[in-house]
């Protein structure tokens, strides 16, 4: 069985400086109609840096949707056409100071596909460097130092809790232990 749904009409509800919402009628696989709801976006890149010694960088930011206070790794929005691991790098520089010698893609997630289109592209920083952060205007994190074992400790107790870190902890845990380095 063919299980797509086919847009018969869109509609662009909401067109805003980091999302646009679209109101889709939509043509289900038993041929009934619906209606999707769904928020675009040009995605995000996320980055946990690793040093030598298994320290991990994380930000602590206030998220005004969730209502709270939250610890990430470092990440931001791609802007239109840009490469995912020149956004990852940039927003390690920008929140955290560190630049990574090594790059590695870890592959990528949605975040909510029930209605949103953002692809989180997920990148682990090695032979990283410390230097001085230079977050943008209006942006406001604390840098937060842990090992990456207290760092998968504080996923699996339910501390941290943001999606994106949740998934980066684990495939970077893995990869580094698929190369030996843990």
């Amino acid at each position: 069985m063919d299980l797509t749904e086919k847009t018969i009409e869109s509609r662009t509800v909401y067109d805003g400086r980091i999302i646009t919402v679209q109101r889709d009628a939509v043509l289900l696989p038993d041929g009934a109609e619906s209606v999707r709801e769904v928020v675009r976006s040009s995605g995000a890149a996320v980055i946990l840096p690793v040093s030598e010694d298994d320290t991990v960088t994380l930000v602590r930011q206030y998220r005004y949707a969730a209502g709270e206070h939250l610890l990430e790794a470092p990440a931001g929005k791609l802007e239109p056409g840009e490469d995912p691991a020149a956004a990852a790098a940039r927003e390690l520089k920008e929140e955290t100071g560190w630049t990574a010698g090594t790059v590695v893609p870890l592959g990528s997630v949605f975040a909510s596909p029930g209605h949103a289109d953002e692809r989180l592209h997920l990148f682990l920083a090695l032979d990283v460097r410390r230097s001085e952060a230079c977050p943008d205007a209006g942006e406001f994190v604390e840098t937060v130092d842990m090992s990456l074992d207290e760092l998968v400790r504080q996923v699996i107790s339910g501390s941290i809790i943001d999606a994106k870190t949740v998934c980066l902890a684990f495939l970077a845990r893995e990869y580094l232990i698929k190369e030996g380095r843990r």
